[in-house]
């Protein structure tokens, strides 16, 4: 009598439902009719994959109206767009990683990494080519030179951020001061970055005479755009502390600044380094401030105040630009896909960085 009495509840709750494998199957047959429908177009993956999309939405939807409703068909059809919509935005990162690892590992070397460009000529490039050997060559200097003007853009920008984001979220009461800065923030955010490149240039030529490039010179123009950037990802981390933890603090007798220091900002410390890293990655691959202001060298230079220097993204505009041989460019254009390789990969690393700064400096949940 139980097992009589149980069956028709079950199929009454299985009733008007699919089963689980239904989506699969009609996914199933989307491909293979997109492919057939490729074919006749001439076929290749873009066509196969847009046509085997638009089948798969069109007949999941109907598939579902049929069997659950109209209403449970307009809730997948806005599914399958929204999924859609993920993935269209998705192909082109996909895109750019693919065509960057293919074109540039191959010219990732142990040459390439630690190697300068200086003594290499045209003439080498040509000798290359005719024999077929390794390319001679590498970015050694225009990474050594990434990595010192953004880190001295990082110690520029970063105090400058933070404590005017402190300013604004623990000490303003909203008066001129404080919308006149979050007017020129807002400002600063959509400064194009060759303007930011100009200021400096003007900025050092008028303190040590004109046409000072300089590694901190670059620097300084970076931080300009880092700034904006630091601010409003580190005001609104802060903004989301809850207000019960300063209140506690007070209530505890510890003065403003200590609960800044020890709850405010270990609290938001997550978002402040998510947003720094932001700002970095936002800098780091600038070329028209650089150039403006650091120039371009082809040897290794560790004085960021002295001589002229280069970064990754300048490296790689002048190989594609101005190929060491103009009548064989292909050592050139594998050095550029090596130095873009190089960057991406070093992005990547700052932003394994902050998520292990957040993770170690985040307050503790439990004992």
């Amino acid at each position: 009598m139980a097992n009589a009495t149980l069956t028709p509840r079950r199929s009454q709750l299985t009733k008007g439902k699919l089963p689980s494998y239904a989506m699969w199957v009609v996914l199933a047959a989307s491909v293979v009719l997109g492919a057939a429908l490729a074919a006749v177009v001439g076929f290749s993956i873009v066509p196969w994959a847009l046509f085997s999309a638009l089948i798969f939405i069109v007949a999941g939807t109907v598939v579902t109206a049929v069997a659950e409703g109209g209403r449970k068909a307009k809730n997948r059809l806005a599914l399958f767009l929204i999924y859609g919509a993920f993935l269209v935005a998705l192909l082109p990162l996909l895109s750019v990683i693919w065509t960057v690892l293919e074109r540039g590992v191959p010219g990732l070397t142990y040459n390439f990494l630690f190697t300068s460009m200086n003594g290499v000529t045209g003439a080498v490039d040509n000798q290359t080519v005719a024999e077929g050997t390794p390319v001679l060559g590498g970015a050694y200097h225009a990474i050594v030179g990434t990595l010192q003007i953004t880190l001295w853009a990082t110690l520029i920008s970063v105090p400058i951020g933070l404590l005017t984001a402190v300013y604004l979220v623990e000490y303003s009461t909203g008066g001129h001061l404080a919308r006149a800065i979050t007017f020129f923030v807002d400002v600063m955010t959509g400064i194009p970055s060759i303007v930011a490149g100009l200021f400096a240039a003007a900025l050092f030529g008028q303190i040590f005479g004109p046409g000072t490039r300089t590694g901190f010179v670059a620097a300084v123009a970076l931080s300009v755009l880092m700034i904006p950037v630091v601010v409003r990802s580190t005001e609104e981390m802060l903004k989301i502390v809850p207000n019960e933890l300063r209140e506690a603090a007070y209530a505890l007798g510890v003065r403003k600044w200590r609960t800044i220091t020890r709850v405010v900002i270990p609290t938001a410390i997550s978002g402040i380094a998510s947003g720094v890293t932001l700002a970095i990655a936002r800098v780091i691959g600038e070329t028209a401030p650089i150039l403006v202001t650091a120039g371009f060298a082809s040897s290794i230079n560790w004085n960021v105040f002295g001589d002229w220097m280069s970064t990754l993204p300048t490296f790689i505009y002048y190989q594609i630009l101005t190929p060491t041989s103009p009548t064989a460019i292909d050592p050139s254009t594998q050095r550029a896909w090596a130095a873009a390789l190089v960057l991406i990969i070093m992005v990547m690393l700052l932003n394994l960085a902050a998520r292990l700064i957040a993770r170690l400096f985040a307050p503790k949940t439990s004992r």
